[in-house]
Parts: C-alpha cells; sequence; structure tokens
C-alpha cells in the first residue's frame, strides 16, 4: 500500500515530536504494531468500576444505598473539575466561567433530579434494618461536596449562621474552626462532636484548610466580583451563579431532608442519622441561611431563603 502524502505528513509531524523530546519514533511504532485496539470496558474499568459495591448485609436495596452515592461521587468529581478549571485558569474570561459554572449546574440538576431513587427506590424496613451496620459512617462524610462549597464562596458564607458576622474578618483558621457543617455532627443528648465528624476532620481538615487558602481569591464570589468590578457584562454569569446557589444550598440538602423525612421521622421521637447528626435543623435551608451569592439576592428573598421549599415538600409528604 503506497503512503499517501497525509500519512507521510503525519509521520514527519510524529518523526519531529519524538526528536524534540531525544525519543525514537520507531521504538514507539513498534509498541504501536504490538499494542490491542482499546475496548469500551478497558477504557472505562467496567469490571473494576461494577466489583466496587461491597454490602455489609444481605438485605437487597443496601446495593441500590451503595450505588447511588457513589453516582454522587462521580458527579461531585466533575463539579471539582470544572472548579479546577474555573480557579486555576491562566486567562479566565466570563465566558469560559459561566460555560463552566452551567456545566456544574447540570451535574446537580442531574442529582437533584435522580433523587427519588432515595427517597422512594428503597424499602423503608430494609433501610432501617441495615443502616445500622453503617455506623458510624455517614454521607455528611462526603468530602468533594465540602470542597465544591469552598470553591463557590467566600469562606465566611460558610461560618456557622451564628458567628459569621463575629468572624467576618477573623483569619481563615478560625473562621474553619466555626464552619457551619460541625455544628451539626453534635450528639443529641450531650451536644459533644460525634465520632462520625471526628473521624471526618481527622482525615480532611488539613486538606479542607489548604482548599481555603488556595481559593480565598479565586473562589467564585472573588472572580465574580472581579470581572464585576472591572464593568464586564456579568449578566448571564450572575444567572448561573443563583441557580448554582439553589442547586446546592436548596435543592440538595432538601432532597436530603424529604429522604430523611421518610426514613427517620417517627413521632413522638425522630430517629437518629447513623452519624447521630441532628438532621432535622441540619438540613432545612432556612435554618442554615447558607447563601453562598447574597449579593445576587433580594433582602426578602434572602429573609426567605428555603422557606416555601421546605413547607412545599413537607405537604407532598404528608399526603
Amino acid at each position: 500500500m503506497e503512503l499517501t502524502p497525509e500519512i507521510k505528513s503525519k509521520l514527519d509531524k510524529l518523526q519531529e515530536k519524538y526528536e524534540a523530546m531525544g525519543q525514537d519514533m520507531a521504538a514507539y511504532l513498534d509498541g504501536l504494531l504490538y499494542a490491542d485496539f482499546l475496548t469500551y470496558w478497558d477504557y472505562i474499568h467496567l469490571d473494576t468500576l461494577l466489583s466496587l459495591q461491597s454490602p455489609k448485609t444481605p438485605f437487597p436495596d443496601e446495593e441500590i444505598f451503595i450505588m447511588y452515592h457513589q453516582i454522587t461521587e462521580l458527579y461531585f468529581k466533575l463539579c471539582l473539575h470544572e472548579c479546577k478549571q474555573i480557579a486555576e485558569h491562566p486567562a479566565l474570561t466570563v465566558a469560559f466561567f459561566t460555560t463552566r459554572v452551567k456545566r456544574i449546574n447540570a451535574y446537580f440538576n442531574a442529582l437533584t433530579s435522580s433523587f427519588d431513587v432515595m427517597v422512594e427506590g428503597m424499602e423503608k424496613e430494609q433501610f432501617l434494618k441495615f443502616r445500622m451496620s453503617l455506623l458510624p459512617a455517614s454521607g455528611f462524610q462526603s468530602a468533594q461536596y465540602r470542597m465544591i462549597e469552598i470553591c463557590a464562596t467566600n469562606f465566611t458564607r460558610l461560618v456557622d449562621k451564628s458567628k459569621r458576622e463575629e468572624l467576618a474578618n477573623a483569619s481563615l483558621e478560625e473562621k474553619f474552626e466555626n464552619i457551619y457543617w460541625k455544628f451539626g455532627a453534635t450528639e443529641l443528648s450531650s451536644g459533644k462532636q460525634t465520632l462520625t465528624l471526628k473521624q471526618f476532620i481527622t482525615k480532611y481538615a488539613a486538606q479542607f484548610l489548604q482548599l481555603v487558602k488556595d481559593r480565598e481569591f479565586t473562589n467564585f464570589s472573588a472572580l465574580y466580583a472581579r470581572f464585576e468590578t472591572e464593568g464586564q457584562d456579568v449578566s448571564l454569569l450572575a444567572e448561573e451563579l443563583r441557580k448554582l446557589d439553589l442547586f446546592v444550598n436548596v435543592e440538595w440538602p432538601l432532597s436530603h431532608y424529604k429522604s430523611a423525612v421518610r426514613y427517620l421521622e417517627r413521632d413522638p421521637v425522630d430517629i437518629a442519622a447513623t452519624g447521630g447528626t441532628n438532621w432535622q435543623k441540619y438540613l432545612p435551608p432556612r435554618f442554615q441561611k447558607r447563601i453562598f451569592y447574597p449579593f445576587l439576592w433580594t433582602s426578602e428573598q434572602v429573609e426567605e431563603w428555603g422557606k416555601s421549599w421546605v413547607l412545599t415538600v413537607l405537604k407532598s409528604i404528608k399526603k
């Protein structure tokens, strides 16, 4: 078979590439000659992926619980992939920023839209039994979700509501000591830190604090403020950031709240979450008032943050 000019041109370019790296192109061509064709299952490591579900009990619905959480973490990884592109872009533009936030919103839309798998997709009786084998592990310990929060906003916005104003000018370390989620993992009876929280802090605290420092001036709030100060048109970006605010701080926790109400609410005493978290106060958005971009909302919207969503969900559950 005669080599076409197009193939010769590509071989010349390959030769230039390998010579520039001090490599022998012929050796690489030998490797290509003997290499097998790529398959779909090898490329995505399908066999490995499908082997990562290891239930702790014989209840069939536990496997649903495991897989949905694994899917969630993969979506969170996609979100962080976009966060990194935004924060570390060498010449960030409003258009690039907007497009990437839009991608993150698409990931969260998929998550919130699919959460009925957790709300309605398991038998309550099975869940209440197999969950006891998971102690003290908890979805509270999702480090990637905490990282998304850190990338998305000024770190002061993640300080517990009761300390936010007081610590506005405090050090990042002091703010981290008062981050909101630490107050959501306390023992219901004593108010002490749960084992779930202690494990989480031991494993991830240093990593979280480093990310806080890395994103101090490149979190989404800081980058938005920079473009706005420069007089650039940020209207489309603002729209996507508002969506992100609702997805992360209202829709996603509310999805969990809906699930907790279905599985854990029991009159007159509610069942504790696996990590011992006080989910009744921790999950509802209107209690936390966690808002990434308060400057993009009216004072009335801030005041009523998440309230209507919670009431709507409660009505739908009680029907």
